[in-house]
């Protein structure tokens, strides 16, 4: 099989980059290891930055996103028994993040992607990626038990951080940044309603708590907990009892408690790949990095990827332009530090390391400062609504 541009995996960045592709006439085709019903029925993140959903809509696919998504224009910080709120869009000159569910957001980019007659290859895992340095690189990957071959102008591993893309390059011509944590997250899904109609992020002596949402009825609550612990070990009313803790009693008293829809503990790391670039493969998303997830960073750094990628392609195939894709690299990690930067930061602050109390002590100091003064409160905004991306063409 031949197309333009090859892509591996079928989740929000290879969606998104081949839906950008395609409204300027450009071919590919998908191949994703996964059952169509998997991919759609995964559970993540659900905050877009500002140019992500500025993005979605240049795309097409930003109508749903726009009737059915909860815009918001604060966050929560509560730490020392208050809550102080973040005013994001008096601060970014009016600037919002975006409630609207990945789940959500890869249905409409499935939809469109084969309304238009879009190819996606479900069930069909690369194995390899050969030849990426000559001008004809061939993904190599399984379909009903044969090995086929797709053999494209372009590779984009849009295939996380166990896809094979990154795996097909040379230890020797890659370089791993990489910082775990040492807690996780345990989470809950549950169809009640939100204790608050913006997000709550909090520091306890006990440990961070989170409170969010996927809409009105639908929250999502987070508390720390030890890297080796076991959703087992907690029952629907133990979680409760324990993100109620953690929390000031004002928003406590609040909470609606309900059965789990879903529960599972995420372990936090760093990880950032250089470059991004290998002759013509190109990494995007969690390929190529990973953030905590405290910073909602993960899935718009993603985005942010596909937006340098695809102007380089569609520069390259309007104009023959090739210095577009030689900027790639540079340009898509510039903005991933800063993001993995961010993320480090307000994992820093708000969680709890061992039995430590000047750190704890020195977290609420920062915090105190941070929501007293308006360079804080701007520094915190500006980074929350997503950084811009830069003057790329």
């Amino acid at each position: 099989m031949r197309t333009q541009v090859g892509i591996i995996g079928a989740g929000p960045s290879g969606l998104l980059l081949a839906r950008l592709l395609h409204l300027q006439g450009i071919e590919s085709v998908i191949v994703e290891r996964q059952s169509m019903e998997h991919v759609l029925g995964r559970i993540r993140a659900g905050v877009l930055e500002e140019g992500m959903a500025n993005l979605l809509r240049e795309a097409q696919v930003g109508e749903r996103m726009d009737q059915e998504g909860l815009p918001h224009e604060g966050i929560h910080l509560a730490f020392s028994g208050r809550m102080e709120r973040i005013d994001l869009a008096a601060h970014t000159g009016g600037k919002a993040v975006m409630i609207y569910g990945q789940t959500e957001l890869t249905k409409d980019l499935v939809d469109a992607h084969l309304a238009a007659g879009g190819v996606i290859h479900y069930e069909s895992p690369a194995v390899f990626v050969e030849d990426y340095e000559s001008d004809q690189p061939r993904i190599i990957y399984e379909q009903n038990g044969q090995r086929q071959e797709l053999i494209c102008d372009f590779v984009a591993g849009c295939d996380g951080y166990h896809g094979v893309a990154r795996q097909s390059v040379p230890a020797d011509k890659i370089r791993l940044f990489e910082k775990t944590y040492p807690f996780g997250w345990l989470g809950i899904l549950s169809d009640v309603p939100p204790v608050e109609e913006e997000i709550i992020y909090a520091n306890h002596e006990r440990g961070f708590a989170l409170c969010s949402l996927r809409s009105h009825t639908r929250s999502r609550y987070y508390v720390q907990c030890e890297l080796d612990d076991d959703v087992a070990n907690w029952t629907d009313d133990a979680f409760w009892d324990e993100l109620r803790r953690r929390l000031p009693d004002e928003v406590s008293e609040r909470v609606t408690t309900g059965p789990r829809l879903e529960m599972s503990i995420a372990p936090l790391r760093s990880f950032v790949v250089e470059p991004l670039r290998f002759g013509n493969m190109f990494l995007a998303g969690d390929a190529g990095h990973i953030v905590p997830p405290t910073g909602a960073k993960g899935l718009n750094l993603a985005a942010s990827d596909i937006f340098y990628l695809s102007r380089a392609l569609i520069a390259y195939y309007s104009e023959k332009r090739t210095d577009l894709l030689d900027r790639y690299s540079a340009a898509a990690l510039r903005r991933v530090w800063k993001a993995v930067r961010f993320s480090w930061w307000f994992t820093e602050m708000m969680h709890r390391f061992e039995d430590d109390p000047i750190t704890y002590r020195l977290q609420i100091a920062e915090l105190d400062y941070l929501t007293g003064s308006e360079a804080g409160r701007t520094v915190m905004a500006e980074n929350y609504v997503g950084l811009p991306f830069e003057t790329f063409e």
